[in-house]
């Protein structure tokens, strides 16, 4: 195998949480403990050590213990699965709602439920590597469009229509790219797949909770075209494992052929309960995503102030663009010696020569922490 270089070399770093709950404890490279505020985590709504989640996951870990034991077919179908299930549906007005472990092994069984080898698969080029993978296994033919790019869209769409009119396409997008921090166009999205009779596939990860009306996703209030929605507990929610919300017969129908959902242990308990007290507060408190929002774009304009491309987007992800993997590490460092925890994003994570810090806007992030980011990425 070839070398790798030392600019591409990661190294794992173990953090614990500090005092407050913007604060993380870790140790530096010379082996000192440091206390930095945290900028990366993508507990948008800083719920992962909220004291209801905490309490919600000891009643269930009394109750149903702190695994699952098997799965939904056999032994780990629990109350409070279908409890969440159930209120998921009902949120997102959607009819059916499935569990997964994983956000990435969600996605696999999306992409798996709507494809076979000999459907054309049209994909955003900048959607996350677990979809590319399913994609992949699939056996699909792949199909990339320029990010967000809608007129790209449709000329691929009237292309597959054209060449193949007896099987439908699927269209695959995020609504909050995870690592540009953009947003998809999903109402027009959804436009172009009705008109050419196309399925949809739309990863809300990283804007279930945040983004949308209420927090309920970019997606939310869209009917046609028939489509899977996945989305995570592990960002917003503060708590673990993923779900795909659908119509009746694709929920059945990865109930039963899906060997995603069929042949894994079912989701933990405890972050079952976790999940569905975040889901209640996100529920009570509509206005979280609308304030961060409002903060992510106060910094956006910083930044353009001090001399910066403003970073694209609107919500919490903000994606500052430095090119090389030696400048993205050394802002690192810097920010580091702030007080300031944030991570350089470097191939092949993103494209060659577009790494990058990614600054996450978080609920309870102090105002001081975004100071001293300005501070740093003032001194060029």
């Amino acid at each position: 195998m070839p070398e790798i270089p030392n600019s591409r070399i990661r190294k794992l770093r173990t953090w614990v949480p500090g005092k407050r709950s913007s604060e993380l404890i870790g140790v530096d490279e010379n082996q000192n403990t440091i206390t930095l505020i945290d900028l990366a985590s993508n507990d948008y709504l800083d719920l992962a050590r909220h004291p209801l989640l905490i309490e919600a996951a000891r009643k269930s870990l009394e109750i149903d213990g702190v695994g699952s034991g098997g799965s939904r077919f056999i032994t780990g179908s629990r109350n409070i699965h279908q409890r969440l299930e159930k209120k998921l549906a009902e949120w997102l007005d959607r009819e059916t709602v499935l569990l997964y472990p994983s956000g990435f092994q969600a996605n696999l069984a999306a992409v798996l439920a709507l494809t076979d080898r000999h459907t054309p698969v049209i994909c955003d080029r900048l959607i996350h590597h677990s979809l590319l993978v399913g994609v992949k296994a699939s056996g699909a033919k792949l199909i990339r469009f320029k990010h967000n790019n809608l007129s790209e869209l449709e000329r691929l769409l009237k292309k597959s229509r054209q060449s193949n009119p007896q099987k439908k396409p699927l269209v695959i997008t995020e609504s909050l790219f995870s690592m540009e921090g953009t947003t998809a166009p999903i109402k027009e999205i959804s436009k172009l797949c009705i008109k050419y009779d196309s399925k949809l596939l739309i990863d809300e990860a990283h804007a279930f909770g945040v983004m949308g009306p209420e927090g309920r996703g970019e997606s939310f209030g869209l009917k046609e075209p028939k489509s899977i929605i996945s989305g995570t507990f592990g960002k917003a929610f503060g708590s673990g494992g993923a779900f795909l919300a659908t119509d009746k017969i694709t929920g059945e129908n990865l109930i039963q052929n899906c060997g995603a959902f069929r042949y894994t242990t079912a989701l933990a308990p405890p972050l079952c309960a976790s999940a569905l007290v975040a889901l209640n507060l996100i529920e009570n408190n509509p206005g979280w995503g609308r304030e961060l929002k409002e903060k992510s774009r106060a910094l956006r304009d910083k930044l353009s102030q001090i001399g910066w491309q403003r970073p694209l987007g609107g919500g919490p992800i903000i994606s500052i663009l430095l090119g090389s993997d030696e400048s993205a590490i050394d802002y690192q460092k810097r920010l580091e010696e702030e007080g300031l925890l944030t991570v350089a994003i470097r191939p092949p994570t993103v494209p060659e020569g577009k790494s990058r810090l990614r600054v996450i806007i978080r609920r309870n992030t102090p105002i001081q922490a975004f100071e001293r980011l300005i501070k740093v990425l003032n001194n060029k």
